[in-house]
């Protein structure tokens, strides 16, 4: 089972609870999360590596929410960063310092002097000049900083361009071919000790020939650092792992298969490995609940239009990404007309499916955009005035409102007017 959503009795349900009883509850649009499907990814993630010392890294951008994190943090997970906001979440949440690595390619000087407050794990540098900036606060705070540099292999991950990180043209990394002269420069640093190298080529990969190709780099340039005097402690390996979004016949390997092409690769080197699953933890963890509000005929397609717009849900707009679109009832019978599924901002851009054959949906009915746990509500924005949604989360036959709906008191409220106008 990929996740806890199904039919009962003709109703979805997540694990115990009727979603149409959550709604009725809570008002739509809202974000739902199953606190078993997280458990369960994060549990299979760390299996599958139990056989050496590994550390799983959540990444945070994934789904940042403190209810989210925090059982992250009861699993004995770390965390991936890439912000200071997203530091201080891991922080509050309970998660250790030491299970915490630090990434992104703009870290400033505030952010670099709270995590060597902190005492994290390691900053995975993406430039020299970043280095030299973390060598030279280190410094100031009479510290020596644990550093990771990014390699770029030049590898194409054959995934979406926007979410592509691993070949020459991206903004992510070190050229594979000077981190030899890279960690020399570590080494002459006073106040910077190198502990691990990290690579991550992108995301939403569903073929593992692409993690293959990369290993193979790393796991060369690993030794090569070791015979030039580097030693390395850990080898970060990024995230990336897809997940099924749709129900066709592609399905992404499991990360069981993942943990060998690893193995494969890495396993005769004396380094721990660290992991940064994302999506492939919280995509199929949450779904998207959504009303229709009307059903317009088109002259040449059905619009079915709810209550969620592309200020809720991005991905469609930002990634042309499929999400499948279910009927919270399950006797809803498909539509030989095709449809597009679209929300009330006001723009061409707005929408959540299009050109599928809908289910017949009418007025008030609801609907269920699945895959939605991942890049869904930390992408959300309050365009055209439209107040963040709730984000629930299910366990057993309990749920709870993990972010209330924003008030358009709140989000007006944070507006302020010069005392001349």
């Amino acid at each position: 089972m990929v996740h806890h959503f199904q039919y009962r009795h003709g109703e979805l349900y997540a694990e115990d609870v009727a979603i149409a009883d959550i709604a009725s509850e809570v008002g739509t649009p809202f974000y739902l999360y199953s606190r078993a499907t997280f458990t369960r990814h994060i549990k299979v993630m760390q299996e599958a590596f139990a056989d050496r010392p590994t550390l799983v890294a959540y990444a945070v951008k994934a789904n940042s929410n403190q209810a989210i994190l925090k059982l992250v943090a009861s699993l004995g997970a770390g965390a991936d960063v890439v912000s200071l906001g997203e530091l201080m979440r891991a922080e509050r949440a309970g998660i250790p310092s030491d299970k915490i690595v630090f990434s992104g390619v703009a870290k400033t000087h505030e952010e670099i002097a709270y995590a060597l407050n902190m005492g994290i794990k390691c900053f995975n540098a993406e430039s020299e000049p970043e280095l030299l900036r973390i060598n030279e606060v280190a410094k100031s705070l009479g510290k020596i900083a644990p550093v990771s540099v990014r390699i770029n292999p030049n590898v194409d991950a054959k995934t979406h361009a926007k979410i592509s990180t691993g070949k020459a043209e991206n903004k992510f990394g070190i050229p594979f071919e000077r981190a030899n002269e890279v960690y020399q420069t570590i080494a002459e640093c006073d106040h910077l000790k190198a502990v691990g190298i990290d690579m991550h080529i992108g995301s939403q990969i569903t073929d593992l020939e692409p993690f293959d190709n990369a290993f193979k780099l790393m796991a060369e340039l690993v030794e090569k650092l070791g015979n030039a005097g580097h030693k390395i402690e850990h080898i970060d390996v990024g995230g990336g792992l897809g997940i099924p979004y749709d129900n066709s016949n592609q399905v992404p390997p499991e990360p069981m298969a993942y943990a060998q092409i690893v193995r494969k690769n890495l396993n005769h080197l004396d380094c721990e490995i660290v992991l940064e699953p994302g999506r492939m933890v919280a995509g199929n963890a949450g779904i998207f609940i959504t009303k229709v509000e009307y059903v317009k005929e088109g002259a040449e397609r059905q619009f079915v239009i709810v209550d969620a717009g592309m200020n809720d849900l991005l991905r469609p707009t930002l990634y042309e990404s499929y999400h499948t679109v279910q009927p919270v009832k399950e006797d809803a019978k498909l539509q030989e007309r095709m449809g597009d599924v679209v929300g009330p901002v006001c723009e061409t851009g707005d929408y959540i499916a299009k050109g599928r054959h809908l289910p017949h949906v009418e007025e008030g009915d609801l609907l269920a955009v699945m895959s939605a746990g991942a890049y869904g509500a930390v992408m959300s924005g309050t365009y055209n005035t439209r107040p963040l949604c709730a984000e629930v989360m299910v366990d057993g036959d309990q749920f709870h409102i993990i972010r209330p709906r924003q008030t358009y008191e709140d989000l007006i409220g944070q507006d302020s007017v010069p005392d001349w106008l």
